[in-house]
């Protein structure tokens, strides 16, 4: 018998909106992604009291916050795959597993987590690299449908890594032919890179034709950041998943403060900003 994926998808969209702060970036194997999580017991802490939606990490660290105690917390998304694309330099053989090849779910499951996230990398002159993460999406899709799991697919258009990896390419054109695919394969949930320019991102929530929460990317200029965020809510977007724009500030609770009013309360990017000073 097939399980609702509804129950967890309504933990995870309480009002049909999402902030999900990624802290799931050690499995990246870089250095500067890091920066900030050095004490992962203190980041959650300060998160869970922070109050986001959600919270993405991985099996190994998501212990840290299904063992604090009582109900009103972050719902658990959980990474349960990895990868090399990230890294500064320009690796012989770009590859994405899953963390648990035989049994993808089974520490989700076991972790009680609220949805699955899985990347969908497509970097120029990188054919293997994308079949293995369509070989991975492939594979946990339907036991995603048999434990009621909702899965969170990542299409990531990238440019070029002669110099380097993590170099996000907002081109419309590619990211809606991404984001489509990513339904194609079963999506619940997209999380999407925001478009170059903001008014195109109603397209990639069309293509979707599910929920979409904008990826964050690299640290930015925060005001930037508010009304980047406010201008791609207005496209569509439910919600976001930040990660080094969040925890890499020094005031991550009030980052999480104004980012929350922009999506839950419609504010706009001075709203938030205002937010965030007086915290």
């Amino acid at each position: 018998m097939r399980v609702n994926k509804k129950v967890r998808m309504n933990r995870l969209f309480g009002n049909g909106r999402c902030l999900d702060v990624a802290i799931d970036h050690g499995v990246c194997n870089e250095p500067s992604f890091l920066v900030g999580l050095e004490d992962m017991a203190g980041v959650v802490d300060k998160l869970v009291k922070a109050g986001p939606d959600a919270i993405q990490m991985n099996y190994g660290q998501a212990d840290l916050l299904q063992d604090v105690p009582g109900k009103d917390k972050p719902a658990l998304v959980m990474r349960i795959d990895m990868g090399n694309p990230y890294n500064r330099i320009r690796h012989r053989a770009m590859w994405a597993v899953l963390q648990n090849e035989a049994e993808p779910l089974i520490g989700a499951i076991e972790m009680d987590a609220a949805c699955v996230v899985v990347n969908l990398f497509m970097l120029p002159d990188e054919p293997d690299l994308f079949r293995q993460c369509v070989q991975n999406i492939s594979r946990v899709r339907a036991d995603c449908e048999k434990y009621g799991m909702p899965l969170m697919i990542e299409p990531l258009a990238m440019l070029p890594v002669e110099q380097g990896g993590y170099m996000v390419d907002g081109d419309a054109e590619k990211i809606v032919t991404l984001t489509r695919l990513a339904r194609e394969m079963g999506a619940d949930v997209v999380k999407a890179d925001p478009t170059t320019r903001a008014e195109d991102f109603h397209r990639v929530v069309e293509a979707a034709r599910c929920p979409v929460l904008v990826r964050g990317g690299g640290k930015e200029n925060l005001r930037a950041v508010f009304d980047k965020s406010a201008a791609l809510m207005a496209q569509g977007a439910l919600g976001m998943v930040y990660g080094r724009n969040i925890y890499q500030h020094a005031n991550p609770s009030a980052v999480v403060r104004g980012l929350m009013a922009i999506i839950h309360d419609n504010a706009d990017g001075a709203k938030a900003w205002d937010l965030y000073n007086q915290s």
